[in-house]
Formats: C-alpha cells, structure tokens, sequence
C-alpha cells in the first residue's frame, strides 16, 4: 500500500498544494522548519567516517558553483527573472533522496551521499554571496546583505550537521530513535512539497499582470537545465567510471529548497523555475528506473 501512495504521491502532493493554495500558502512560514528537519534526518544517516572526497565532486562542485552565476549574467540582459531562474536550477544542491535513487539504479551511494553534504557546504557559502550580488536587498551594502541572508541560509543547510553530530556522539538514543523512523523523511517532504506548490500557487493567482512569457521561459529554461545536467553529470562520471552516481548527484535537485529561496530571496515568480524542474527530474528519474527494471533480466540479475 505505501509503495502504490508512494508512487503517485508527487502529483497527489502537488494538485493538493494547488487547489487548497489559499489556506495551504498560510503554511509557508514552516517550510525552513520542515527543510531542516529533512536535512537533519539524511545527516543522522551519515557515517562521517566512511566520508570520501572524490575528485569527480570538484568538477561537479564547479559546475553548480560557477556554472550558476554565469549563467546568471549570460541571460541577465534578456530577462533578469529568467536568468533568477536558470542560476536557481543549477546552484541548489542536491536533494537528499538522491542516495536512494542512486542504489536502486546500481550507483555508489556513499560518493552520493558525501556530495549531499559537501554541496550543502558550498551552497550556503555561495548562495549569500550570490543572492547580494543580484541586489534584490538595494537598501542595504553588499555586505549587510549577505550577512543577512547567510544568518538565514546557514542554520537550514549547516545547523541539522551540527546537530546529527552532537545526537550521535551525546544523545544516541535520540538518535538512533529518528533513524528507527525511516518514512519520517518521506512524509515531510509530501508536507513541505504541499504547501510550497500551494505558496507558488497562490503568487501566480494574485499577481495584478501575470507575465506569460516569462513564466513559460522559467519552465522552458528548467527543462533544459534539468536535462543538461544529468547529461554533464554522466559524462563527468563516465570518465571516473560511475555515469549514474555523477549523474544523480548533477541532475537531482532538492526542489524544495530552491522554491524556498525563490519566494524568500529572489523575485517570486522564480520559484516557477524549481517547481517545474521538480516534474522534468521525476519523469527522467522514472524513466531511469523503468529503463533499468527493463535491463536486469537481460543481464540475468
């Protein structure tokens, strides 16, 4: 029963999100909450010292990194909410069901895991940076700006690693109880993926001149974006000798948390990017797993 929900559930969460978007978006005030209570859960699972750094992460590092802000800049003069967009897509990190993903297609869930944590790492580092150099904050210096959204970022993305650290070493049987809630995970991203939908939602229905075009430029930009990435990540790793771990780490995004950026930090109407990204990523991540269900008996496994 709890695969056949979990199988549907995305269009469920998502059409549930929509059409109760008027009491739904009320709740957006709890989205930070529930991203650092899904982060705080991925970290419980992490053995620190089973953690590799493997040159294939610089590459992949770089990419989201600088790859984000010149794209920025290479779209800015044509739409600056496009261009909001598209660096979106690239600089949020990976999401933290990608481990999972990853095992079930064959890849190396430990290189995925360390790549969860060590993106995490460099996106709060850049995401303030970046978000000040966009000047969306004008009444505040570049500095006051970063501080201010690093004071913001910092405790969602670095604080749960803090925490899992300290619950092991000091509290384990706090922690070993969160890890003996596995669906807890799941059934926070079905809420926080709920009441962000409705949030953008509910930006769309009560703007006083809904701009079309740009909106279809944010999905349109998504979709490649989405399909470049998991490109470029197996390319990366095909070179290492692990296409679907790259690919994975490249391509699957924590959506959730670019939505949350988009309506805290950036114009609004960017979170259509990260929202519609979420449906390009599933259809290809379904098409993966079909794809590999399709192959395992050919290959006597």
């Amino acid at each position: 029963m709890l695969k056949f929900i979990k199988d549907r559930i995305l269009p469920v969460a998502m059409i549930t999100g929509a059409l109760t978007h008027e009491w739904v978006s009320r709740l957006s005030f709890s989205t930070p909450y529930l991203l650092f209570a899904m982060l705080l859960l991925t970290f419980c699972k992490i053995s620190f010292k089973d953690l590799r750094f493997h040159p294939a992460h610089v590459w992949l590092l770089l990419i989201q990194l600088a790859g984000s802000i010149g794209l920025y800049y290479l779209i800015l003069p044509f739409d600056p909410v496009i261009a909001q967009g598209a660096m979106l897509c690239l600089l949020i990190p990976t999401a933290t069901a990608a481990a999972v993903i990853t095992g079930m297609l064959g890849g190396n869930v430990g290189f995925l895991t360390a790549y969860v944590l060590f993106c995490n790492i460099a996106v709060a580092i850049a995401a303030p940076v970046y978000f000040s150099l966009i000047g969306m904050y004008e009444e505040l210096t570049f500095l006051q700006s970063a501080w201010y959204i690093c004071r913001k970022v910092f405790p969602i993305l670095i604080s749960p690693l803090f925490v899992a650290i300290a619950l092991r070493y000091w509290m384990p049987k706090v922690h070993k109880a969160l890890l003996g809630i596995p669906k807890l995970a799941f059934y926070l991203w079905v809420t926080a993926l709920t009441v962000v939908t409705g949030s953008t939602v509910n930006f769309m229905i009560n703007q006083d001149n809904p701009d079309y075009k740009t909106e279809t430029g944010l999905l349109i930009i998504s979709l490649i974006l989405c399909c470049l990435q998991f490109i470029v990540g197996r390319r990366i790793g095909k070179y290492y000798g692990d296409p679907t771990s790259s690919g994975q780490a490249l391509g699957q995004k924590n959506t959730i948390l670019g939505i949350w950026m988009a309506q805290t930090y950036l114009h609004p109407l960017t979170a259509i990017a990260p929202a519609g990204y979420i449906l390009w990523q599933n259809i290809i991540n379904s098409r993966q797993l079909w794809k590999n269900r399709k192959e395992k008996p050919k290959n006597g496994t």
